[in-house]
């Protein structure tokens, strides 16, 4: 836990120099560059922007504590690069990190630039922790450098099933998809573990993330009279098709993932988000181990409040300089195996690994809308 004194550095530093700039002259400490990738422009730069800042956060409080490793004074530096959520330009942004020789990355936020770039970083022997892609296929590659900090969507899918059918009362229900790696593959997390709970599906449809109008598609689930509509994708179109149900008179619930549970979508979706629910993986905010500090922390350099995976994009971070102290080394093939003996107290609570690279023991949170803003329901799984 840092110290106010130590605090009160991070914040002057970091408002002065910007989070994880490397704006200083040489001190004499050694370089090590760490990655981060993230949709720092686009629909989605709000969130990219978020684990930026989270990243670039635990990079500056290492700075601060003087970090010593294989006997030499080290300075961490964050090279941040925009992949767009684009799978293609996602790729590049992974060589082009390569090629600058960092010791690690966190990132990429979406599961659909995650996967392409994470055979990237295994080719080059790189360490690679994501704070938000949950698709199973991430961990699922055998690649021994691939790492996340939260649950998976096989634990989400099936939570946000059995809730819609045992909880909800849902009779039957309608799917709609973006078709990325996110969003399809929740979504037939999502329609497995209704069927198993004894629900029907009426309908699965599909957009992708470039489309604004969903009209078409909500009209015909209108008329199949389904009384829950589950999403699987992000806010920049929950929010749109949101308006767009209450517009054409639709009354069914609707039900997403972690991509819907920020501010934006409440935004986005005005009024009528009232009543929306959704999951996250992981406890609230308020129930974090550090999430209360981390958030004032947060707020006071960049005089706003957290998205939604910032303190995620932090553990992630930590975690990776906590592997590099423990195997004193900075060189990706000697602190590798030592992120699998991760035992971590993070911001986001216990942090350890199993064979795959996923997170032990995560749990998924569900919330709905009310008076306007995301309120916590209850937390399901977790624990050992």
């Amino acid at each position: 836990m840092v110290t106010k004194r130590l605090f009160a550095c991070v914040v002057s530093a970091l408002l002065m120099a910007g989070c994880g700039a490397d704006n200083e002259p040489n001190d004499g400490r050694k370089v090590v560059n760490i990655g981060h990738v993230g949709p720092l422009t686009g629909p989605s730069s709000h969130v990219g922007k978020d684990n930026e800042r989270g990243a670039g956060l635990a990079v500056d409080e290492a700075n601060q504590s003087s970090v010593v490793i294989g006997g030499e004074a080290i300075k961490f530096r964050l090279i941040s690069e925009d992949d767009e959520a684009n799978p293609q330009k996602a790729t590049v942004v992974a060589q082009r990190l390569v090629d600058a020789d960092v010791a690690g990355v966190v990132g990429h936020l979406n599961s659909g630039t995650t996967i392409p770039a994470s055979t990237r970083y295994y080719e080059a022997g790189i360490p690679q922790i994501s704070p938000s892609a949950t698709a199973i296929k991430y961990t699922r590659q055998g690649y021994e450098t691939a790492y996340r900090v939260m649950a998976n969507d096989e634990q989400q899918g099936k939570v946000l099933g059995d809730y819609a059918v045992k909880t909800l009362g849902a009779k039957g229900i309608a799917i709609i998809d973006d078709r990325s790696a996110y969003g399809a593959g929740l979504a037939d997390e999502f329609e497995s573990a209704v069927k198993q709970a004894g629900g029907k599906i009426l309908a699965r449809e599909f957009t992708d993330i470039t489309k604004v109008d969903f009209t078409a598609i909500l009209t015909k689930i209108k008329g199949i009279d389904a009384d829950l509509i589950f999403y699987g994708g992000m806010d920049a179109q929950a929010g749109p098709m949101m308006k767009q149900m209450k517009n054409l008179g639709l009354t069914a619930i609707f039900l997403g993932g972690d991509g819907i549970r920020t501010r934006q979508f409440t935004v986005l979706s005005g009024a009528e988000s009232e009543g929306v629910y959704a999951s996250t993986p992981g406890l609230p905010l308020e129930q974090m181990a550090g999430g209360t500090e981390f958030r004032e922390k947060y707020k006071q350099v960049y005089r706003e409040d957290i998205q939604l995976y910032a303190p995620y994009a932090y553990d992630a971070t930590s975690v990776m300089i906590d592997a590099m102290k423990r195997a004193n080394s900075v060189d990706p093939a000697t602190y590798l195996p030592f992120l699998r003996s991760t035992d971590f107290k993070g911001v986001t609570g216990r942090i350890r690994f199993d064979e795959r690279g996923d997170l032990k023991g995560g749990g998924i949170s569900l919330y709905r809308v009310t008076n306007g803003a995301w309120k916590y329901i209850e937390t399901i799984g977790g624990g050992e």
